[in-house]
């Protein structure tokens, strides 16, 4: 999430990803670093278990989120 916060910062487009249980921590973040509007994207939780076929599925069906983030960018 600061990666995400910080690249923007310097006018680096960027999609910011964690899982659902973070999302308070993910916020408090984006708060703290002056961007209480920053937009992120949450997945389900967990995904330190998943196979690596299960992972590519996540991550393949978020992929239309990423590319609507990136290119509409942070308000």
């Amino acid at each position: 999430m600061l990666d995400g916060i910080l690249l923007e910062k310097h006018g680096v487009p960027s999609a910011s990803i964690i899982t659902d249980v973070f999302q308070a921590t993910g916020r408090a973040m984006a708060e703290q670093w002056g961007q209480p509007n920053y937009r992120y994207l949450a997945m389900p939780h967990p995904i330190a278990n998943l196979t690596e076929a299960e992972l590519d599925r996540r991550a393949r069906e978020i992929v239309p989120d990423i590319v609507k983030l990136l290119l509409t960018g942070q308000e």
